[in-house]
């Protein structure tokens, strides 16, 4: 299969009449009508005053037209997807910090940002489903005023920017990550390539389209297959065999809870899981234990290919390949994609079996931050990029990562600046000191705590400071622990550790 650096030439692998889009209870959206469906909003943009290299946000929930909207958009602009899930203080932030162009959303969408892209002047497009087929629809400004067309309009070119997330650093303020159209692509074919994707496989995809594994593993990877995807409202656990017996998928992927979740009801569902046998599973965004592995392989009778990924990379790095060469449980497999190396503190790279910090390199890592030459200075070395996770690499190149160098939170897949959630406690008035750290979780694998110390003579209840965060930031973010201290624990440099902190408090 030829590789493509863009994403309009990415789409070109689908037979015109094969599904592209499927979706509960919808019609299938084919790749001819895909193809057109990209062209015409690209066109519609670029009339809209917004083309190529322009940023795009996206408030959409997850389904079949999130992901043509992003397609569409990162065709032709860059394509800026947000959580829906959001609070009005976050999206003043995101859409600021990205210079966001113009803000897609439903139309008639209640949504909060809708009111913080007028407030910041950004342009706020409509999109109304057209009843073509499972993602198609038309766009529409909200104000029904045309503007001047774009500068630079057509379709991207590879060394232009497709996608723009933000990753969660140890400070408050996310760093912005651009991948170009060649980045993406690059890791679309990486992940096809490991997953041994072609037309006849079937995606069902319960991953949210607003985080890197969603947006590549989910979308465009089997894409740039030209297989079909099936896109869902985002995981439920009630529905995810209903589903399962509507699409007929040959495969899934998903984070560990969600795979945890899944197997909780498989006994109840023997009958939908023999009448559609996968041929395999595969984990990403945090580790699973070898005992669901096993467990998961043993109910689905298929095997599970756990990967290791992040946003900077376009997500893929490792994985586990499929039988019969050999998965080792424990590990996140070999490199697959970039080149991957194990790294001193000095900048050397060390042999196998030594325990340091795993760098990657390829065709798929982002250049750099944008705007951040500290955080660049800190992430490459010699060419390398520093992923701030510690690990080790055996004498066949399988990986294992050992322990984490940065104190972000995962939850779930979900990663979680603490610092940011510090900041939102300190506006409470009762607070004086706070420092916000992971506790081990059963399931999501961490979650978030808080130790705060009340200004003198003021109180708060854990209830108190937790309500209050959840008005401020997204669910998840909201510490599940809060504990209250007559003064924050320091190690022995007078510094806030975060690390092991869990532990210092019996928490873990």
């Amino acid at each position: 299969m030829q590789r493509q650096s863009t994403i309009s030439a990415l789409l070109t692998a689908g037979a015109d009449s094969a599904t592209a889009f499927g979706a509960p209870g919808g019609a299938p959206l084919t790749y001819a009508a895909l193809r057109a469906h990209v062209q015409r909003t690209v066109a519609v943009l670029n009339g809209l005053g917004t083309g190529r290299g322009d940023r795009v946000a996206i408030v959409l929930p997850n389904g079949p037209e999130m992901a043509s909207a992003y397609v569409a958009v990162a065709a032709g602009c860059a394509a800026c997807p947000l959580n829906p899930a959001y609070r009005a203080d976050e999206f003043e932030f995101y859409l600021a910090d990205l210079r966001a162009k113009a803000l897609l959303v439903e139309r008639g969408s209640t949504s909060p940002a809708v009111e913080v892209a007028r407030k910041l002047g950004v342009r706020v497009l409509e999109l109304t489903p057209s009843g073509e087929g499972s993602g198609a629809f038309t766009l529409a400004p909200a104000d029904g005023a045309s503007g001047a067309p774009a500068a630079e309009g057509g379709m991207a070119q590879p060394q232009d920017v497709a996608l723009i997330l933000h990753t969660s650093g140890t400070t408050s303020r996310p760093k912005i990550v651009p991948l170009t159209q060649a980045n993406v692509c690059a890791s679309a074919y990486n992940i096809l390539g490991t997953l041994n994707l072609t037309p006849a496989d079937r995606a069902l995809n319960i991953m949210p389209l607003f985080h890197i594994h969603g947006l590549m593993a989910g979308l465009l990877a089997p894409l740039a297959a030209g297989s079909a995807i099936f896109c869902t409202p985002g995981f439920n656990a009630l529905k995810f065999f209903a589903w399962m017996a509507e699409c007929k998928p040959t495969w899934v992927t998903a984070v560990p809870t969600m795979h945890q979740t899944i197997l909780a009801r498989a006994a109840q569902n023997k009958d939908i899981i023999a009448a559609n046998p996968l041929r395999f599973l595969r984990s990403s965004s945090s580790s699973i234990p070898p005992q669901v592995i096993a467990e998961l392989e043993a109910v689905f009778n298929a095997p599970l290919i756990e990967s290791y990924g992040m946003t900077e990379a376009s997500h893929q790095m490792a994985s586990n390949p499929l039988p019969p060469a050999v998965r080792k449980p424990g590990t996140v497999g070999r490199a697959a994609g970039p080149e991957i190396a194990i790294m001193d503190e000095d900048g050397n790279l060390l042999p196998a079996g030594a325990t340091g910090e795993i760098v990657i390199r390829g065709p798929n890592v982002t250049a750099g931050y944008e705007n951040n030459p500290k955080a660049n200075a800190e992430a490459f070395t010699h060419g390398w990029f520093r992923t701030g996770d510690q690990g080790t690499m055996d004498a066949e190149g399988y990986l294992s990562i050992t322990g984490r160098l940065k104190e972000i939170i995962n939850r779930g897949g979900e990663k979680i600046s603490p610092r940011e959630v510090d900041e939102m406690l300190m506006d409470h008035p009762a607070v004086a000191q706070v420092v916000t750290f992971a506790v081990p979780h059963d399931k999501l694998g961490e979650d978030v705590a808080a130790v705060v110390v009340l200004r003198e003579g003021k109180a708060a209840t854990e209830r108190e400071l937790r309500d209050f965060v959840a008005t401020k930031l997204a669910d998840y973010k909201v510490p599940r622990k809060i504990i209250f201290m007559d003064e924050i624990p320091k190690g022995t440099t007078g510094k806030l550790q975060r690390i092991g902190l869990a532990q210092k408090l019996g928490l873990a």
